[in-house]
């Protein structure tokens, strides 16, 4: 690692990405730290050969998402629509059983990403200097002084000019220890914005055939008993590789992975029958016992609290401190999109 440098970005996340794909096409020298030994933050798409690639984190967008759009095609990143299908089952309430519904026309689809989320990840990494990147780094400690930023890590000292967080700004607030420190206001904002992805726990089953598509069944499903409230059929673009993809109850994220497996299996059986345990593969990510995104809040937070605060819209210690990311955004903030317009947003001012 570097001993000096005049941009550390701390976080190899979609935001810390961009950034960097920006900074890398106008020649400024930067330095991405990242704590994991994985790149990508909260975009993980689960990759196993003859498999359908598997998003067990960020998925979908919209066609309001404009500025993840124009990146996509920079990138030349083709995307499909997610097909919901013209039914789905539907679970209202424990005492009567599932039924079959008619799904109305979506005139708002979802889009993914060719290949996977990750494509975008492997995509803004081409651009990135090799020497610009650092794994299982862990900033631990940052220090402003008059001339410049002295950054603490688990692999030794750096000296900057100016630093980048792309951390969920609870996962900052209580990992990173700054001085001086924030204002007790921002602290406290910190802490208490809700961290995207969080408390989500996601689900996929791999399969060889798309048993769900047979007359009377789908692979949309709502259910307001649980655990499994959505899921979704998961196929690849070519749609030669098939998945069920869904979303389970964050309160079993202290259950094992066994454990929660059979609670998924038990569920799905009550749809599909005993077809349902012909699966290649289970795939899980528990994104709460991830402490690279997530440490728990010490009060109740409700989803998007704080997102695109005006605090975060704001550079600290005379423009050499930013935070960015998807909670930061003002818009579409707990979205692809957000981490996006963060990164943009930031570029503009740090490049100045």
């Amino acid at each position: 690692m570097k001993e000096s440098e005049n941009i550390v970005i701390v976080g190899a996340g979609l935001a810390g990405l961009t950034l960097g794909y920006y900074l890398s096409q106008h020649n400024v020298p930067y330095t991405i730290i990242e704590s994991n030994n994985r790149i990508g933050g909260r975009i993980y798409t689960d990759e196993s050969y003859g498999e359908a690639p598997v998003e067990l984190g960020a998925t979908w967008f919209g066609k309001q998402h404009t500025e993840l759009q124009k990146l996509l095609k920079e990138l030349h990143l083709p995307w499909f629509e997610q097909i919901l299908g013209d039914k789905a089952i539907y679970e209202p309430i424990s005492t009567s059983p599932p039924m079959m519904v008619d799904l109305p026309k979506n005139n708002d689809p979802s889009f993914r990403i060719q290949g996977g989320t990750q494509q975008l990840i492997k995509a803004l990494l081409n651009f990135i200097p090799k020497n610009a990147l650092v794994t299982n780094c862990q900033v631990t400690a940052i220090s402003f002084e008059q001339d410049n930023v002295q950054i603490k890590t688990n692999k030794g000292h750096i000296s900057a000019k100016k630093v980048v967080s792309t951390l969920p700004p609870n996962l900052m607030a209580n990992t990173i220890t700054i001085t001086p420190p924030l204002n007790k206001n921002l602290l406290e904002k910190a802490r208490n914005t809700q961290t995207w992805m969080g408390e989500s726990i996601k689900i996929a089953l791999t399969y060889n055939q798309p048993f769900w598509r047979k007359e009377n069944l789908s692979g949309t499903l709502f259910s307001n008993v649980g655990p499994i409230s959505e899921l979704y059929d998961h196929a690849n673009a070519k749609d030669n590789l098939y998945a069920l993809k869904g979303f389970l109850n964050g309160v079993y994220y202290n259950k094992t992975k066994a454990e929660r497996q059979i609670i998924v299996l038990n569920q799905l059986e009550r749809y599909y029958g005993l077809q349902i345990h012909n699966y290649v593969n289970y795939k899980e990510k528990v994104w709460r016992n991830d402490t690279h995104t997530f440490v728990p809040h010490k009060e109740l937070v409700w989803p998007h609290q704080h997102h695109g605060d005006e605090s975060y819209q704001k550079s600290y210690y005379q423009q050499k401190f930013w935070m960015i990311g998807t909670e930061t955004s003002p818009q579409f903030g707990g979205y692809m999109e957000g981490a996006v317009r963060s990164a943009q947003r930031c570029f503009g001012e740090i490049s100045l």
